[in-house]
């Protein structure tokens, strides 16, 4: 009997890793997926065993301190500010920017608005286009005409020396009070924890936390009162020379015998 005109030919069932099952790997991939688990094994620091009471670990953190404080003797805030009011903007300004910048775009503010009651009379327009390079700054320019009304309006024009009070400001949160009360009035009130205190302090086992309050809440009582702003001055310089992301440099440190993520 003739075979019908244009009938399909069965196609056999392919075999190959491009008609397996999506859910099984093909064992080709393998050895390449092992290969990057290796190197990203050796680029992150792998945690010791570190067990401490709490006693030890505080007189591991007055150590800590000692070191850095001998290898950063002159860390301290890197914005320029000559006063509260110069401070509080400078700070606003450094979110999502490097104080570098900050630094190269403050002096034109300043001149043009020296004191709260100038920038509060300031049009938003013109603060923008002088801050434009520290990004966001939409956002940033409401948040200091804000911030300088509140001040004239609640305070006389003076910057307030309370974190209650900072923190009610617009544009103020508890990271740009503790830059303030601790580098302009020398008031120990908290912990600034930026991204180097937050990886610093990890790799140190002196938090498991990501967030910035956890973070503080961990470190003040570990943390002896008088080295409050002090401990965030020497995390910074260290995390920006030594304690880097993604790779430390840990033949570098002078803390290796007392981290435990040290790969040395």
């Amino acid at each position: 009997m003739a075979k019908k005109a244009g009938a399909k030919k069965q196609v056999p069932a392919r075999t190959s890793a491009q008609g397996a099952d999506p859910k099984k790997q093909p064992a080709s991939t393998q050895p390449k997926r092992q290969a990057a688990k290796k190197r990203a094994a050796k680029k992150a620091p792998r945690r010791r065993s570190w067990r401490e009471s709490k006693a030890a670990r505080r007189a591991r953190v007055e150590e800590i301190l000692r070191r850095l404080h001998a290898a950063y003797p002159d860390a301290k805030c890197s914005l320029d500010f000559r006063n509260p009011y110069e401070l509080l903007v400078a700070t606003i300004l450094s979110a999502q920017c490097t104080d570098e910048r900050v630094n190269m775009v403050t002096p034109e503010l300043f001149r043009r608005y020296p004191t709260p009651e100038d920038l509060a009379a300031a049009r938003q327009e013109d603060v923008e286009e002088i801050i434009k390079s520290t990004g966001f700054f939409r956002n940033k320019a409401k948040s200091l005409l804000g911030m300088a009304n509140a001040v004239v309006d609640r305070h006389d024009g003076r910057i307030p020396d309370g974190m209650e009070e900072l923190v009610r400001l617009p544009g103020v949160g508890r990271k740009t009070a503790n830059v303030v009360l601790g580098n302009a009035y020398h008031k120990n009130e908290g912990i600034v924890v930026d991204t180097h205190v937050t990886r610093v302090s990890n790799r140190l086992g002196l938090t498991k936390n990501t967030d910035a309050v956890k973070i503080e809440n961990d470190l003040i009582p570990l943390v002896p009162r008088e080295e409050w702003t002090n401990v965030s001055h020497l995390f910074i310089y260290h995390g920006r020379a030594i304690c880097k992301a993604p790779t430390p440099r840990c033949e570098e440190c002078m803390l290796t015998d007392i981290c435990p993520s040290s790969r040395v």
